[in-house]
């Protein structure tokens, strides 16, 4: 058994292959992908991190034999949601319920993958006003919180607020709060199967979040909770509500 870390950062890339915002290939010369990446690399030397983006991996970079040897998943997804294979959602959905970790970030809330999991809507408000963001911690004793300060000061970011339509989680470890007065939970942990989820908002492609050290310790703090290696990724038959639950509970 491969005893490192296996982190698989994956990003749908639209925004750098169409240079819009102009800026970003400056403050993400590497990509969204390569910036979290060399973020997870410094604070887990001895993980094993790989990245892959949509358009330019075979099979968007999700092939079977490449989601087998993943622990841990980061997804970053905004504008290419619908370009997603169904096929390559559903070998994902698979792997989480099987054990492997998923770390979904920013708008990957309105992910396939994240929808399909949660088995809601995953909508919440938004303004991008680029105002100050503070990340405030609500459970200091959650392993994902360790090192963190509270509030994580981030001084441009996009405003994500509430109502955030996702069910109950399994804990809430950070909420922000912005300075047009919104609050938001924007630290969140969710179990499908044998999966552990964790949702984290920061990180517009606007601005250089992905660049705060206190960002990059909160995902790899993420990745070494959610990653379960050497477990056995067979399903079991019971995992939590998804899609179908919901749907079915909506047709009374």
């Amino acid at each position: 058994m491969n005893s490192k870390l296996r982190i698989r950062m994956w990003n749908e890339g639209a925004h750098e292959a169409n240079n819009e915002p102009s800026h970003i290939g400056t403050m993400y010369p590497d990509g969204i992908h390569g910036a979290i990446a060399a973020g997870l690399r410094s604070h887990l030397p001895d993980a094993e991190v790989t990245t892959a983006v949509l358009a330019t991996d075979d099979e968007h970079g999700l092939a079977e034999e490449v989601l087998a040897g993943t622990d841990v998943l980061l997804w970053w997804g905004h504008i290419a949601h619908a370009e997603v294979s169904d096929a390559a959602v559903e070998r994902v959905h698979r792997h989480v319920l099987g054990g492997m970790g998923l770390i979904v970030l920013h708008s990957g809330h309105f992910s396939k993958i994240f929808t399909k999991l949660l088995g809601t809507s995953c909508s919440l408000s938004w303004r991008n006003d680029g105002e100050r963001e503070l990340v405030w911690t609500v459970k200091p004793s959650h392993p994902i919180a360790e090192g963190v300060d509270s509030p994580i000061v981030i001084p441009e970011q996009e405003m994500y607020g509430e109502l955030f339509d996702i069910p109950d989680p399994d804990d809430l470890i950070f909420i922000s709060s912005f300075a047009g007065g919104e609050v938001f939970r924007s630290g969140v942990t969710f179990t499908r199967g044998k999966g552990r989820i964790f949702y984290f908002s920061p990180g517009d492609q606007e601005y250089p979040v992905y660049h705060h050290p206190q960002v990059q310790r909160v995902l790899a703090n993420g990745a070494k909770w959610a990653a379960q290696p050497g477990l056995d990724r067979s399903a079991p038959s019971v995992t939590n509500p998804g899609r179908e639950w919901f749907q079915a509970e909506n047709r009374h």
